[in-house]
């Protein structure tokens, strides 16, 4: 536990995943040998910050999430609480997620299933930035140059970039300060794009951490390309 409190992990893994134009839902995709979702769930097993793990997955695939891989002897996956249905934007499926933990989770971890190369000392950065601010989220400088464009498709400024972070995760917050915040959209009907912006919308700050260009989400089928090659360079196989 850290400093005594009980830290608990959802993982969000109740997305359609149509931008891979896959009958299979991404997160249960293979890559080099196991499903997406395995390789995230190793990374938070291990991990000794985390208490409890929560799966979100969709409601039909409750049964094969359990059977296939959680309890799986092909696998170790290790400190899963629950495998709770998820809701029809990913929004309600976090809120279902902090449900089925909320009588005793004291530090919350909200991570996408699909994002399997985040590493043990990325979740630990954020669970102490989370203790210390309240609420925190992992994220990277942008690479590019940022456009604003007008309604007509021309440039209308240009963004300093050095101010622009692309935002991933894990997003770490205090459970009641993230609690609260999913109470008040859900009462509001405001949907956002992820869970730190709800609680921008309570007047609350977000600490930003160092995340890793690594840390991609896999949302298209040339991103499992670029999970190989992360996956072969760090088992030291040179894949290009």
């Amino acid at each position: 536990m850290y400093k005594g409190l009980r830290v608990c992990a959802i993982i969000a893994a109740a997305g359609k995943g149509t931008r891979m134009e896959s009958k299979i839902e991404k997160q249960y995709l293979m890559l080099k040998g196991k499903p997406l979702l395995v390789h995230t769930l190793e990374v938070f097993g291990k991990c000794d910050v985390v208490d409890d793990i929560v799966i979100v997955t969709e409601d039909n695939r409750i049964k094969y999430c359990e059977e296939n891989i959680v309890n799986s002897s092909k696998y170790n996956i290790k400190k899963v609480f629950s495998i709770t249905p998820g809701g029809k934007e990913r929004q309600e499926s976090v809120r279902n997620g902090l449900e089925a933990i909320k009588e005793f989770c004291d530090i919350v971890i909200i991570h996408d299933g699909a994002r399997p190369f985040v590493t043990s000392e990325i979740i630990n950065r954020s669970v102490v930035n989370a203790y210390e601010f309240g609420a925190a989220a992992c994220a990277v400088l942008v690479k590019d140059t940022i456009k604003m464009a007008d309604d007509n498709g021309f440039v209308a400024k240009t963004l300093d970039r050095s101010k622009l972070y692309a935002i991933q995760t894990p997003q770490t917050f205090m459970f009641d300060i993230i609690y609260d915040a999913h109470k008040k959209a859900e009462c509001k009907g405001f949907i956002g794009t992820d869970d730190t912006v709800l609680v921008e919308k309570c007047g609350r700050g977000v600490k930003l951490f160092e995340g890793s260009y690594e840390n991609i989400k896999i949302t298209t089928r040339e991103d499992l390309y670029f999970g190989e090659a992360i996956l072969g360079s760090r088992e030291g196989i040179k894949t290009f």
